[in-house]
């Protein structure tokens, strides 16, 4: 079995995936889609970071692919349903990096209500300005917290606790930590906030989620922060609001368009503007943070095609499951209608194969079974289930 991992993946992983009797190919940068297509040639597991689009066309255009790891929190760099039709399980890193990503904000927060962007340009170029005038503490402020998952929550906590009141928004029903108010509507939140964060998922209708209207309904002086997806703020109205002082300082993290490696060149119209601090997508890029990712990702893909675990999948019927207890293990991913077990057990007795154990999951229009099987598993049985026309992926997996 081959993994090819792009975009600087921590070692720990190919460590994970070397112990496990897979082989790797590691791979510094990220990928166009012919480059990616050429690459999964005979590849069984792919693991990417956020530049690598693992579209529609990469999916149809390489059959032996199995599972695919986001080495991160976002996967809307893969096209999910595409790979669910076609069997693919995708996994995600979920919690590994929100300390990281936390405490990034929480610094850049820090930094721009003492406006420590404006002072470091000034003693760059030799001008000693001392004085207080625009300088505050962050006690005593209102933090704005849009989207309330798993980083703006630690986030939540973390302000609190330095004095900061909190306010959150969300499009879902979350519940509220410590003393956080949750705010009827982004609306609101603008209206009250001194600073206002970001922390929203990448789903596409979240395209272009914060422009010019809601700068404008910002505090005059607030200030803003970026850490979650680069599409979803009008930058050009960032800076409109940046140069008439509406809006009193920005930290930005990501951006709609990135650079494919690092070393590659790089603009934004938020550039040489004072008080404004710009980072090259690194809120989750702690050494700290990519070795637990790269562990957890890489345990969750291991589970999956030496085991048949879809726990924690972001895209198939998640199924936890423990070492096999039969003499083989067949996992059949499968289109969840009526009679889809009744029928793979039938198979089963029809070739006298002796099941030893059986658990079933299912989610939207998939369903997932696996099987241990005692005893009796002939090349026939198999061939059968993978004949059934309600069959998307079988494996044998011992």
């Amino acid at each position: 079995m081959r993994a090819l991992l792009l975009e600087n993946l921590h070692p720990k992983a190919t460590d994970n995936f070397t112990a496990a009797g897979i082989s790797v190919e590691n791979h510094a940068g990220a990928m166009d889609e012919d480059e990616l297509i050429e690459a999964l040639d005979g590849v069984e597991i792919l693991g990417l970071r956020s530049k690598t689009q693992l579209t529609k066309r990469v999916i149809e255009a390489s059959p032996s692919l199995v599972a695919v790891g986001a080495f991160s929190i976002g996967t809307n760099q893969i096209d999910l349903e595409a790979a669910a039709e076609r069997g693919i399980a995708a996994f995600n890193a979920p919690y590994s990096n929100t300390r990281s990503v936390v405490e990034m904000a929480v610094s850049e927060m820090i930094s721009l209500t003492r406006r420590l962007p404006v002072h470091q340009k000034l003693m760059h170029e030799g001008l000693w300005n001392k004085s207080a005038d625009g300088a505050h503490e962050i006690r005593g402020r209102t933090l704005g917290i849009v989207g309330y998952g798993n980083i703006g929550s630690q986030l939540s906590v973390v302000a609190e606790a330095l004095g900061m009141n909190v306010i959150f928004f969300d499009s879902a029903e979350k519940l509220a930590l410590g003393n956080a108010t949750r705010m009827p509507s982004l609306e609101a939140l603008l209206a009250e906030a001194d600073i206002v964060t970001l922390h929203v998922d990448g789903r596409s209708g979240n395209q272009g989620f914060f422009g010019r209207e809601q700068f404008e309904s910002m505090k005059h002086g607030a200030h803003f922060l970026n850490l979650s997806r680069g599409f979803i703020v009008d930058v050009d109205a960032l800076r409109e609001g940046l140069e008439s002082g509406a809006i009193g300082g920005a930290a930005i993290d990501v951006f709609p368009e990135e650079p494919k490696k690092k070393g590659d060149p790089f603009l934004t119209p938020l550039q040489n503007i004072p008080n404004v601090i710009l980072t090259p997508h690194i809120g989750g890029s702690t050494e700290e943070a990519q070795r637990d990712i790269g562990i957890f990702v890489s345990t969750r893909l291991c589970d999956y095609v030496k085991k048949g675990s879809t726990s924690l999948s972001v895209n198939l019927p998640n199924l936890q499951v423990d070492q096999p207890t039969g003499a083989h293990r067949i996992a059949h991913l499968h289109k969840n209608v009526p009679g889809v077990l009744a029928a793979v057990n039938r198979v089963f007795a029809e070739h006298e194969v002796n099941i030893d154990g059986q658990m079933l999951a299912t989610r939207g229009e998939q369903g997932y079974v696996v099987t241990d099987i005692a005893a009796g598993l002939t090349d026939e049985a198999v061939a059968a289930l993978g004949a059934m026309p309600e069959t998307v992926r079988l494996q044998v997996l011992s």
